[in-house]
């Protein structure tokens, strides 16, 4: 492969994140559909990710995995995105990103596995609970327009994933400040084209039986 910019992906995985933050960075790139029974454990790929996990991209031979840290080094890598704040104003886009990817990934997973801490347990988990969590996150997105101040950056490509699949599948609340939001950062041209890419590449539907 010659492309400078390498996605790896399924259409059914957080690889929906990356490929938001890919068009929203505009640069070209190719994308490589891997398939969760077969290409996705083999030695071609685990060379890249040894755990067998996706998306992933490489960027001019620099392997990079992790969605939040896609995300944050896109926004470096392509500057003329402008999708990342000034390095001396970076301090609520590095927290909510990064609290995002932490504490609300796990304690939502958590929670989807039937697993809630102890009052005693939440001292240890990094997010205490699902429900502070939450209020946490509710009140993260209602301050500002946009997660880390009054303009759309690669923190809200992270933060609106996360929101928009926790209320379509039910492990976030529809609280009024998650749907503004939500509405708000989905309603970019970007995400409609991964959007659109996305679902194009998701397998058909199997027949029906008679």
């Amino acid at each position: 492969m010659s492309a400078d910019l390498i996605f790896y992906t399924n259409p059914i995985s957080r690889g929906r994140i990356v490929r938001w933050m890919l068009e929203e960075v505009g640069a070209p790139y190719e994308t490589v559909l891997l398939d969760y029974a077969s290409t996705l454990k083999e030695a071609a790929y685990l060379a890249i990710n040894p755990m067998g996990k996706i998306p992933a991209i490489v960027h001019r031979g620099e392997v990079v995995t992790e969605c939040a840290a896609i995300c944050a080094y896109l926004a470096d890598a392509f500057p003329a995105a402008g999708l990342a704040p000034a390095t001396s104003d970076r301090a609520a886009y590095y927290r909510w990103l990064f609290f995002a990817a932490g504490p609300v990934e796990q304690a939502i997973t958590n929670t989807s596995m039937g697993l809630a801490p102890t009052e005693q347990q939440q001292r240890m988990a990094g997010y205490g609970s699902l429900d502070r969590v939450v209020d946490v996150l509710e009140k993260a997105v209602a301050v500002h327009p946009y997660v880390a101040g009054d303009r759309f950056t690669a923190a809200d490509v992270y933060v609106g994933a996360q929101i928009g699949w926790g209320m379509q599948f039910g492990t976030l609340p529809k609280r009024d400040a998650f749907i503004a939001y939500g509405e708000r950062v989905m309603a970019r041209d970007a995400y409609k084209r991964a959007t659109g890419i996305d679902d194009a590449l998701m397998p058909a539907p199997e027949p029906a039986s008679a």
